[in-house]
């Protein structure tokens, strides 16, 4: 009798960087109560490891798994496909630039949420240290992963991977998630085997993902796309759906949004 073909359950994967989950919580539960991921990644919790709200999720029907200092950054990983083979850092469990990595197996895919540093000017030490941390996950994925294999990074990149991911190439021209060596250190991962899924999907200008909460940015549509769904082939070759959702960035009741709007791909 011939071998039967492996089914593979569909899955619905989400990042989202929710600039402090402790005041973003309420907005978080909405989404996933409507969007209903299977896995979601979030940077940017701000929280400890100890403050990280993993029982609240369970309540959702997620397991997690967080990776932060209680400072700045901090990433985590929800599932409700199961977590296993948890890991943090770019390769001995320390992140020399905060806490901002974090990947596990979620239902047979190796996930990684990523929070890229964000480099603040061409002039600043801490744009090396974004190419170099950009550098070790690269790094990473070759000595860690199969290209192969069922593998996607997802979360905030800091990184417009072209001109038409942001709303005018001119006014950002000089500053950093536009330069030529970030974007060939974002080109560096999709070498590797990793594909931009949803510009795959959608070529059209004029969507984006972050907007800045200064001068009215997000009503007149100043954004960038800068949170990234990474797939390897296997997986985008079944991605039926992405799309950014705008309306997370509006406002809930008083509560202020993030300057982020989570990112959704579906696979069928």
């Amino acid at each position: 009798m011939p071998d039967q073909p492996v089914r593979v359950a569909p899955l619905r994967l989400a990042t989202w960087n929710v600039n402090s989950l402790k005041a973003r919580m309420p907005w978080v539960e909405t989404w996933i109560s409507y969007a209903e991921p299977d896995v979601m990644c979030l940077q940017e919790t701000k929280l400890s490891d100890e403050a990280f709200p993993a029982e609240a999720f369970r309540a959702l029907g997620y397991d997690s798994i967080h990776h932060g200092d209680g400072r700045w950054n901090g990433v985590a990983i929800l599932s409700r496909v199961g977590i296993e083979d948890g890991a943090v850092g770019l390769g001995d469990g320390v992140d020399e630039q905060g806490c901002r990595l974090i990947a596990a197996t979620c239902g047979g895919v190796r996930v990684h949420s990523v929070y890229v540093p964000n480099g603040r000017s061409l002039d600043s030490e801490h744009y090396g240290a974004k190419l170099a941390w950009l550098a070790g996950l690269a790094d990473l994925l070759s000595r860690t992963c199969d290209p192969s294999a069922d593998v996607a990074v997802c979360g905030d990149f800091n990184v417009a991977p072209e001109d038409i991911d942001v709303w005018d190439p001119k006014a950002l021209s000089g500053s950093t998630h536009v330069s030529g060596p970030e974007r060939r250190a974002l080109q560096q991962l999709l070498d590797w085997g990793l594909v931009d899924i949803f510009r795959e999907h959608h070529p059209e200008p004029g969507l984006y993902s972050w907007w800045d909460y200064r001068n009215g940015a997000f009503h007149k549509h100043h954004g960038m796309r800068i949170d990234l769904v990474l797939l390897t082939r296997s997986l985008a070759s079944r991605c039926t759906f992405s799309m950014v959702d705008r309306n997370a960035r509006k406002a809930l009741g008083e509560a202020k949004p993030s300057d982020h709007a989570p990112v959704l791909v579906m696979l069928g």
